[in-house]
């Protein structure tokens, strides 16, 4: 399968152009003091032309039916792939640096750094903050990786005094390419 750079995509965010489109499926939380649910992720990694790409995340939780409810999470933000790697991280071959810089509703912001490349992400925070009302989070990794097409991610968190572990993942397949051809 050929793969096409979308058209008007900086040069700068080569290495996150796979991610480029709307992505849709199912996934799990669960963590210490959340009982099990299954959610729908839809997921958007979009473009202008600037150096870096777009982000918008929306986790719904799926009731007993099939039927989707609320709306769990919802975050945006920028993904970057800076021109150097930050001290003290070590790159693979073919793998560049990258940054992803994130809000979410619930109130937090948080500053991922990691590595791309070889079709997987790994990204941990560098900082984090929220407001005076949001839930205390103290760090958190994310992986993203491109599975026969599909969008596999995991997502651990350090939260409510516990050690960093498995809170989301899932499974999303995609279902535009290019989120501007709608």
């Amino acid at each position: 399968m050929t793969f096409l750079f979308p058209e008007g995509l900086a040069p700068e965010v080569y290495p996150l152009a796979w991610l480029v489109g709307r992505w849709e499926g199912t996934g799990v939380i669960e963590y210490p003091g959340i009982d099990r649910a299954v959610v729908r992720a839809r997921v958007a990694f979009d473009h202008d032309g600037g150096p870096y790409l777009t982000y918008e995340a929306v986790l719904s939780l799926i009731g007993p039916d099939g039927e989707e409810g609320q709306i769990w999470s919802r975050e945006t933000g920028y993904w970057r792939v800076p021109p150097s790697a930050p001290e003290g991280l070590e790159l693979a071959e073919g793998q560049h640096p990258v940054e992803l810089f994130l809000t979410d509703a619930a109130g937090t912001v948080a500053l991922y750094l990691g590595a791309v490349g070889n079709g997987r992400i790994d990204l941990g925070t560098d900082l984090m903050a929220r407001s005076a009302s949001a839930p205390e989070v103290g760090g958190a990794t994310r992986l993203y990786g491109n599975v026969g097409g599909e969008l596999l991610w995991a997502w651990d968190i350090a939260a409510f005094g516990n050690p960093l572990q498995s809170y989301a993942s899932g499974r999303l397949e995609r279902v535009l390419a290019d989120v501007g051809e709608e």
